[in-house]
């Protein structure tokens, strides 16, 4: 369990702000001077003057949990469309999963952020739809291939000569035996996940512009960087924080999968 303990604390430290520190910050917070070092404020004050302990407590929730739900949405598509196209035996179903999605993946996912998250600006569930439908068109490709290779294997060929059903094969085996393939690309679909969320926080799209948000502060107050560094490195952190523990963790786990695999051999 000791190699859990690293990653666990960088994923535990914003997953905690995010969660309760709302409940520890002021409800109205004072305005004070632009970028103060100290002046009773512990890590000062930003570009408005407010305090920027306060600003990291509040700005998480929607930072966190837009890509945690834009992610969970992404394998929820993902994985069914990946195990039609990988299992059928249809070549025009299979074709017909497939090509919208390649058109998907034809247009800059910048691009992409940018055109639909304007057209909702503030609104966090088109933020989280645009995010999981950049992120659709590579999941289903990763399950297409990975359902192809398990589905050549003999022993879904001879769960088909016993007569069980196309649906309970694909769920019951070649989902199950794909899993480490799907966590090792999930660590880093959520880091993509937050870089999208971050980028269109830091355009000024997917969120309101009075809304708290630790991409958005590091926007925000960049231009006071060498005057007041805690508005800017503060937020920053606990970002990479939660990128770098989220991957260190899916890859203890696949580390500790192979090791328990190679024993029971």
């Amino acid at each position: 369990m000791s190699r859990y303990l690293i990653p666990g604390a960088l994923v535990a430290a914003p997953v905690l702000v995010a969660l309760f520190g709302p409940l520890f910050a002021a409800d109205d917070p004072a305005k004070d001077v632009a970028f103060v070092l100290g002046g009773g404020h512990l890590f000062g004050t930003d570009f408005v003057g407010r305090d920027v302990l306060d600003e990291v407590l509040l700005g998480g929730r929607s930072l966190v949990f837009t890509a945690l739900t834009a992610t969970a949405c992404t394998y929820l598509l993902a994985l069914p469309l990946g195990l039609l196209a990988g299992m059928t035996r249809n070549r025009l179903l299979d074709e017909v999963v497939m090509r919208p999605l390649d058109l998907l993946l034809a247009v800059p996912s910048m691009l992409m952020l940018l055109l639909l998250a304007a057209l909702a600006p503030g609104q966090p569930w088109v933020l989280v739809a645009v995010v999981a439908l950049i992120n659709l068109p590579d999941v289903v490709r990763i399950t297409r291939a990975a359902a192809l290779s398990l589905a050549a294997r003999p022993a879904v060929e001879a769960m088909r000569l016993q007569g069980e059903s196309r649906a309970r094969i694909a769920v019951g085996y070649v989902a199950r035996a794909m899993r480490r393939t799907l966590a090792a690309d999930l660590g880093t679909r959520f880091t993509g996940a937050i870089y999208l969320v971050a980028s269109a926080s830091f355009l000024g799209v997917g969120l309101s512009p009075q809304a708290g948000d630790w991409a958005a502060m590091v926007d925000r107050n960049r231009t006071g960087l060498f005057l007041q560094p805690w508005a800017v490195v503060l937020p920053a952190l606990l970002i990479i924080a939660l990128s770098v523990g989220v991957n260190l963790l899916f890859d203890r786990w696949l580390r500790q999968s192979d090791t328990t695999f190679l024993e029971a051999r």
